[in-house]
């Protein structure tokens, strides 16, 4: 078999030991998976969305937040219409909702205007300021405070500053008092990224510093454990935790565990991301981690695109290796499954033949993890029917240094459900490296479970495109013959 290899579109065509094309599919240890569509959940808001949040209460109920250029939202899980919880906002431009929880207080900002946000739970119906807490881009929790960075307060932007709340309080900002305080971290340009947990993380653009608790006086105290390089797109970082932080620099994709940034996309899909990136638009770029599948996907306008997302690349964190994925949306996010009652399924679909999702899914049941974008001012959820799939093969030389004859070609797709999916081959062929490749007409798997397909050359190269529900897709045989020689 010829596997489905690695998506490597940065290497050369000559000896590439992967694939150039693994479009519509997620990476996996062998070949790759399905990337579903989207699901709409909720109604529209007035705007398009510019952040997605999501948090379970003690008793199991799931509250979701939203917000747009304007306002604030909760997901009423009755009708599922966005109802605005706040507004009067200014998230222009590149600004964009950040949520933490805290407590059983949720804190909102994200832009140098307005102040943070918070909701209490169980007792709030609406957002209001935090009284004496600054606007921040950043948010984050580390260990028992609230803490914020890039922030205006008091008529002044410190792009470089640290902030925090009091301790165990996320709505006491007094600097001096139960050891709120501040710190600017200098030399490094604006904080880009906050991450929480036992210590903190702040990304800036020239830097990466650890925020370490220490107690009274200092509070934390900050050590750059890497200069001259940091994160230069602020809607570019996710995280499973301080010591795996993903992000986007202007020299390609990274990680950083903790200590160091480790390079996750050289000589694999950095040259061909900036190429394909529209960089009048990179504001538009959106992160997220899917646990479930192991990936974090960046979402970006593209060059052949009209300003607005249109595609995702995907990185499974288990496996290193990528994908890409075509998908209009306005924001990539993750957030939790709400609960539907009977009367709520009315609002999705009239019939159970028009459910887009299975009722046999958790979908339905609340508080799991799902993945989630913004489109058309609404919540959607990516668990629709898988997208339709293309992938290749390496280039291969079936007769060493001859021409060959393919006659046929075998893929190797599963199927998931009772209905298999439509599998089509399209060969390309040449005698020469320095030959053009033109793939003939599709072909679509027959009875005999191969796709005939002729077609002479040196080198050879299959294109499988998969549409329908599948499971797996591992790579193909082929029928091929070494051609006669002078």
């Amino acid at each position: 078999m010829i596997p489905f290899g690695e998506w490597l579109p940065d290497q050369s065509d000559l000896q590439n030991p992967g694939s150039t094309v693994a479009k519509n599919v997620l990476p996996a240890a062998r070949g790759y998976r399905p990337f579903a569509s989207l699901t709409e959940v909720s109604g529209a808001a007035t705007a398009r969305l510019r952040g997605i949040y999501a948090t379970k209460l003690n008793d199991g109920t799931v509250l979701t937040f939203a917000g747009d250029d304007d306002d604030l939202y909760k997901l009423n899980t009755t009708n599922f219409t966005l109802g605005s919880i706040n507004s009067g906002y200014a998230m222009t431009g590149d600004a964009y909702w950040r949520f933490v929880r805290f407590g059983d207080e949720v804190i909102a900002g994200g832009n140098d205007t307005d102040t943070l946000q918070g909701f209490t739970v169980g007792t709030d119906s609406a957002f209001a300021t935090v009284t004496g807490a600054p606007a921040a881009r950043e948010l984050a929790v580390v260990r028992d405070f609230v803490v914020t960075g890039n922030v205006t307060y008091s008529g002044g932007t410190h792009r470089s500053r640290v902030r925090w709340s009091a301790i165990n309080d996320a709505t006491s900002w007094t600097i001096g008092t139960n050891q709120a305080d501040f710190q600017d971290i200098p030399d490094a340009g604006q904080i880009t990224g906050l991450v929480g947990g036992e210590f903190g993380v702040v990304l800036l653009e020239k830097a990466i510093a650890r925020m370490q608790y220490v107690g009274s006086p200092l509070i934390f105290t900050f050590e750059k454990v890497e200069t001259g390089h940091g994160c230069n797109y602020p809607s570019s970082v996710a995280s499973l935790g301080p010591t795996q932080v993903f992000y986007l620099a202007d020299d390609g994709f990274f990680m950083f565990n903790g200590q160091k940034s480790i390079p996750i996309g050289a000589e694999k899909v950095d040259q061909f991301f900036f190429d394909d990136l529209d960089f009048d638009n990179s504001d538009r770029i959106s992160c997220t981690i899917d646990p479930e599948n192991q990936c974090v996907m960046w979402g970006y306008p593209s060059v052949s695109g009209t300003g607005d997302p249109d595609r995702i690349i995907v990185y499974n964190y288990a496996v290193q290796k990528w994908s890409i994925a075509e998908l209009d949306h306005e924001l990539l996010s993750s957030s939790l499954t709400p609960t539907f009652s009977l009367e709520a399924l009315d609002s999705i679909s009239s019939t159970l033949e028009g459910l887009t999702t299975s009722l046999d899914s958790r979908f339905y049941s609340g508080g799991f993890f799902q993945l989630s974008a913004g489109k058309d001012k609404k919540i959607h959820t990516i668990t629709g029917a898988p997208l339709s799939a293309v992938l290749e093969t390496t280039e291969f030389e079936p007769a060493n240094m001859r021409q060959s004859l393919v006659r046929s070609v075998t893929p190797y797709v599963t199927t998931k459900g009772s209905t298999a999916p439509t599998v089509t081959s399209q060969l390309a062929s040449r005698s020469r490296q320095i030959d053009g490749f033109t793939y003939g007409t599709a072909v679509t798997l027959n009875n005999d479970n191969t796709c005939p397909i002729r077609g002479s050359g040196r080198y050879h190269r299959v294109r499988v495109s998969v549409t329908g529900d599948w499971r797996y897709a591992l790579g193909v045989d082929i029928d091929a013959s070494a051609m006669g020689q002078r």
